[in-house]
């Protein structure tokens, strides 16, 4: 299967709005995404004209979108135990985000690689730990949860 189709197929998400180009790997409560940095975003044009930074609160979306992969790979691999209807009922939506640190700037044209690890669920609110890397350099490190809600018809 195409992986942007399984991606599209897995979380809401559509371009120009879709942070994350491939699934790496999962297993258990993890995933590592991946996302090439366009050279061409518009958002480039106003933030640091000539010395063009990829903002932050997109960075972190990246890591959100791939929170929300992770559910969706949790949720295919425990298929049996969950009903079609279900699963396509209920979206992950954020709720809280904690410990944000960016410690170094990604640019275009970075390849940027994105983990994330499912650290505990109570009731229906889920805590993750997300962090991006360009190389073997963290960029990026946050804490966050999310909540299963009703998908909008």
């Amino acid at each position: 299967m195409d992986v942007c189709a399984e991606i599209t197929r897995l979380i809401p998400h559509r371009p120009p709005f879709l942070w994350v180009d491939k699934i790496i790997s999962f297993a258990d409560n993890t995933i590592i995404t991946e996302k090439t940095i366009p050279t061409d975003l518009d958002v480039f044009i106003g933030h640091y004209p000539g010395n063009p930074i990829m903002p932050g609160v997109l960075l972190c979306e990246a890591i959100f979108q791939s929170g929300a992969l992770l559910f969706g790979k949790m949720q295919q691999a425990n298929a049996a135990a969950i009903s079609e209807d279900r699963r396509s009922a209920s979206v992950p939506v954020l709720t809280r985000i904690s410990n944000a640190k960016f410690k170094r700037n990604v640019l275009p044209g970075d390849i940027v690689r994105i983990k994330v690890q499912l650290k505990e669920t109570l009731a229906a609110v889920s805590f993750f730990k997300g962090s991006l890397k360009v190389g073997d350099k963290t960029a990026v490190q946050v804490d966050f949860a999310c909540a299963m809600v009703t998908a909008n018809a």
